[in-house]
Order: C-alpha cells, then structure tokens, then sequence
C-alpha cells in the first residue's frame, strides 16, 4: 500500500525534518546600507565570512537564507561555502535587488528567470532549495496581476528551484499564496503576531513556515524571542542574522531546548 502517511504530513516532513530551527540569515555579511538594525555596523571581511559560516555549518546550523537585495550575500555565500552545499539547505529570492545605494523590484515570469540565473551563478550552485518572492509590500498586485508566480513555477518544472514561496508583508497575500507555495516566510515576533492565522494555515496544508525579523531587527532579547516563535506551533525555523558565531551557538542552542520541551 505505501506510504500510509497523509499528503499533507509527507509536505509538512519535507523540510521540518532537515531544516535546523535557528537559520542564519545572511544580509549583514552583504549589506549595511539603509537597515533597521539598532547599531549601525561595518561589513565583515571575506576571511571573516568564511569563518563564520564555516562555523555555522559545523554546529549544526544547516539553513542559509540570502537573496539579491541583500548586496554582496549571494556571492560570498558561493566564494566560501559553495563546496559544502550538500551540508545546508538554501533559499534565496526574486523580485528586488539592491544596487548603488538603492533598491529595485521588478515582478514578472522573465524577472524571475533572469534573477534565478544569476543567482546561481553568485552561488556557485546547480539549484536552490527555496525561492521566495521578495515583496515590495504589494503583495495581491504581485500574485494577481504579474505573472511572477508562473515564472516560479517554472524555474521549479526545470529543476532550478526545488521549493517556492513568498516572502510577503500583508495577512491576505500571505494566505493567498498557500494555494500554491511549498514554503512561506513571515515575520512574527512578540511585537507583531499579524501573522498567526496565516502561520495556523499554512500548519493544516502542510506548508513550511520560516519567521523573518522574529527578534525584530535585534530590537528584542534573542532568548526569549526565539521561544516565541518556536513555541508556535506551525513555526518551521526562525531566521537569524547576527555575525558573532558565539551568539549563534547560544540561539541554537535554546532553540533545540525549546524544541526538546
């Protein structure tokens, strides 16, 4: 007979089962223009980088988010650890990218080909696991009135893209993408649970939720942050971005605490 599992669970195992619960989310290896961060900071090194994701990798943190609007992120990423990619699921985004001081978006199925590509060329890979949609906040213009997410679905039939998703900013978009996406991020953090229903929806389809922004740009205090959102049931993986290896050794390690209660 198979498999005796639901749809549902097999989707819902895709990922929860691999993916660690703390990712380290890479804009502040590529990026320190225009942020929301408390404290202002200088790019690291590109020996730095390579430490420190290295470091990652080996202690089990093994979920690497990046995206083009993140400045230098994807080609770092590629430089230094593109000969472990086996090790870590990646996801990345299209839609906007950062140059010159400034951001551009642009939504469409030729968008999404074009960005994908280069992608994986900054990141030295044959494919990536995940690929969101970088909202500009417009999310129901996005999916209604672009053919953005027939491009994703596209780059998926061909073998670029293993997963899809997006990476939205309202409660409507967000549930309107779960008729379709593979994973969703959101943010969610004890200052903003707008998400919620969206995160209890995309539980009972089975679909993978990443949190972005769960310690609100380092506005809150990582411990008890990070319990926040793992405790919600639904939450996949909270993204964090912080440079120091040693405060991502102390994420990780509460959130496998808050995972083993």
């Amino acid at each position: 007979m198979g498999d005796s599992r639901t749809l549902v669970q097999q989707q819902r195992d895709k990922l929860s089962h691999t993916v660690s619960p703390i990712g380290f989310g890479a804009f502040k290896i590529g990026r320190n223009e225009k942020v929301k961060y408390p404290q202002p900071y200088e790019l690291p090194s590109e020996e730095t980088v390579s430490k420190l994701l290295n470091e990652l990798i080996d202690m089990g943190i093994n979920y690497i988010d990046t995206a083009p609007a993140y400045g230098i992120s994807e080609e770092r990423i590629g430089n230094t650890v593109s000969h472990r990619r086996s090790e870590f699921v990646l996801s990345s985004k299209i839609g906007e990218t950062f140059e010159k001081g400034e951001s551009r978006y642009e939504f469409s199925r030729d968008a999404v080909h074009r960005s994908v590509e280069r992608s994986l060329k900054r990141l030295q890979t044959d494919s990536l696991d995940i690929l969101f949609i970088h909202s500009d906040g417009s999310d129901i213009h996005i999916l209604d009135e672009t053919d953005t997410v027939e491009g994703l679905h596209q780059v998926k039939e061909i073998g670029l893209v293993k997963e899809i998703g997006l990476s939205g900013k309202t409660p409507e978009g967000m549930l309107k993408s779960l008729g379709w996406a593979d994973s969703i991020m959101v943010e969610y953090h004890l200052n903003d649970v707008s998400m919620k229903e969206v995160i209890d929806e995309a539980k009972r389809r089975g679909i993978s939720v990443m949190v972005k922004k769960g310690l609100s740009s380092g506005h809150l205090n990582a411990a008890d942050a990070i319990r926040f959102c793992l405790e919600k049931d639904g939450v996949t993986s909270i993204i964090v971005g912080s440079l120091n290896p040693e405060h991502m050794r102390k994420n990780l390690d509460t959130s496998l605490k808050v995972r083993s209660d």
